[in-house]
C-alpha cells in the first residue's frame, strides 16, 4: 500500500478505501518510510562506521560521569573525615 502512494498511482484516499484502513495510518506509513529508506540503501561500511562513532561517544559520556562521581565521592569521605 505504501509504494502505491510513493508511486502516485492512485490517491492517498482512494488507496485507503479500497483496503479498507484510515488515510492518517496509511500516511504516518508512508512518512515512515520517507524517513527510513535511505537507511535501507546505506552501504554496511557507513553504517558500522556510524555504530562505532555512537559507541566512542557513548564511552566517553560514562567515563566524564565516572570521573564526575569518583571527584564527588572523594569530596565526601574528605568531608566525613574518613
Amino acid at each position: 500500500m505504501v509504494l502505491e502512494v510513493l508511486r502516485g498511482e492512485s490517491t492517498l484516499n482512494e488507496i485507503a478505501v479500497r483496503n479498507n484502513i484510515h488515510p492518517g495510518l496509511l500516511n504516518r506509513w508512508k512518512t515512515q518510510a520517507i524517513a527510513e529508506l535511505p537507511d535501507i540503501f546505506e552501504s554496511k561500511t557507513i553504517k558500522s562506521r556510524k555504530q562505532v562513532k555512537e559507541a566512542e561517544r557513548e564511552k566517553d559520556d560514562l567515563y566524564k560521569q565516572i570521573g564526575k562521581l569518583t571527584t564527588q565521592i572523594e569530596w565526601l569521605k574528605k568531608k566525613s573525615g574518613m
